[in-house]
């Protein structure tokens, strides 16, 4: 059975591009979608956009080769995706039969990956006012796919989707009810990320806590594969220290600013997303690699590792304490994947809740980097937010074709025996 557009899930050679757009990157992947779980037919990355000096690179996925290799100005994410769509268009591989969108935030009516309809799309646009920073610019490209292949379903793959069964009291922000009904909860985010970590590990143990690392940071509790609490609130800004996000700040620090410093929500917003956290204490970098640099000489460089690592750390702690324990912790994204010492210096001061790192392992950047013996287990696993994106379109498509052939084979009713829409589950 076909989709609406003419294409089948079932057949041979069924590809899936997936999109992952990011604040000032563009990450791809082109995946057979037949379990996505092989390796990438080509891969890249667009960086730097909104530079005239954009970078665009495209390697095999099996090899890791580089195929192609660019310097183009990319004023936005819209260039860069058209920009790959045409090196793809003039390489040997297969045209995408569908496209997934990481989109950051749901908002408060899209609560699962969904197929791109009108209404998906006004959804989404309601929710940037949650995201300002990811959204729209996620949106734009969304708007240039569905014009460059107007035939192929494009399907929006929320970071929300994972922490949509928050138990509530997590869920719930200390504010007035009336502001709860208007979306102010917990969303959470980086769950493209934490499904990735579990369908890599589909033995984890029941008590998990993923730190994801990288430019935007966020520490998540699961249990039996099930988001508890996450650190991230109803935006990306909050939670552990960030690059340029401040994390978690003091309310009235903002209306200390809005009051006394004649700042307003734009304002505001700037500083909490783009000249806070790392950059903002340091004044040098966001860029921990740079940090690690100079923290030697510069006092407040060193001041800025030490404050990041510590606002891991606390989240760890208060993730096993939302668990009761806690059976595993999991690093990924480019900090947590990449850096040693970061994963040392937070582990550090979490011997008590039974995790104690192999220094030799750690270094080395295996898969298991603890201790032996040791209470907790604790891991490197790379996340794979391209192969996840796969992995929803497939499992969404393929449910609603199986639908569409359920309804084709049900007998048809007669009148006399056909139910009203509007007394159908009453009762």
């Amino acid at each position: 059975m076909a989709l609406d557009d003419g294409v089948t899930m079932r057949r041979s050679g069924f590809h899936v591009l997936a999109i992952n757009s990011g604040s000032s990157s563009l990450k791809f992947g082109l995946f057979s979608a037949r379990g996505c779980e092989a390796a990438p037919r080509v891969a890249g990355e667009a960086q730097a956009i909104g530079s005239s000096a954009g970078l665009l690179r495209v390697r095999d996925g099996h090899g890791g080769d580089t195929l192609h290799e660019e310097t183009v100005p990319m004023a936005d994410g819209v260039q860069a995706f058209s920009r790959i769509a045409r090196v793809l268009d003039g390489m040997d591989v297969p045209a995408p039969d569908a496209i997934g969108h990481r989109i950051v935030h749901g908002g408060a009516q899209l609560r699962a990956h969904a197929r791109i309809d009108a209404t998906v799309m006004a959804q989404l646009e309601a929710a940037s006012a949650f995201a300002p920073l990811h959204v729209p610019a996620a949106l734009a490209v969304v708007r240039a796919a569905q014009r460059r292949f107007p035939a192929l379903p494009q399907v929006a793959c929320l970071d929300t989707a994972f922490h949509a069964a928050l138990p509530d009291e997590a869920r719930t922000l200390p504010v007035d009810r009336a502001l709860q009904a208007a979306g102010v909860q917990r969303y959470g985010f980086h769950g493209l990320s934490c499904a990735s970590i579990l369908a890599q590990w589909p033995q984890a143990p029941a008590r998990l806590v993923i730190a994801h690392l990288g430019s935007g940071a966020s520490v998540t509790a699961v249990r039996k594969g099930r988001s508890m609490d996450t650190s991230m609130g109803m935006t990306p800004s909050g939670g552990v220290m960030m690059a340029t996000r401040s994390g978690d700040l003091d309310p009235g620090v903002l209306a200390w600013l809005a009051r006394e410093k004649g700042m307003d929500a734009r304002a505001i917003e700037r500083l909490v997303d783009h000249r806070s956290g790392l950059l903002g204490v340091s004044g040098v970098s966001g860029d921990l690699r740079r940090l690690r640099k100079v923290e030697r000489t510069d006092p407040f460089a060193r001041l800025a590792i030490a404050m990041f690592v510590l606002s891991v750390r606390k989240q760890i702690a208060a993730m096993a304490a939302v668990l009761q324990g806690i059976d595993a912790l999991v690093f990924t994204g480019g900090i947590g994947e990449h850096d040693a010492q970061a994963r040392a210096d937070i582990c550090d001061g979490l011997s008590w809740a039974g995790i104690r790192l192999d220094p030799a392992r750690n270094r080395a950047g295996g898969l298991r980097i603890g201790m032996d013996g040791a209470a907790c287990d604790v891991r490197v696993i790379p996340t794979e937010e391209e192969r996840q994106i796969c992995r929803h379109v497939h499992d969404l498509l393929t449910d609603a074709e199986a639908q569409r052939e359920d309804s084709t084979s049900l007998p048809p009713q007669s009148p006399s025996t056909r139910e009203p829409c509007s007394q159908r589950g009453s009762g």
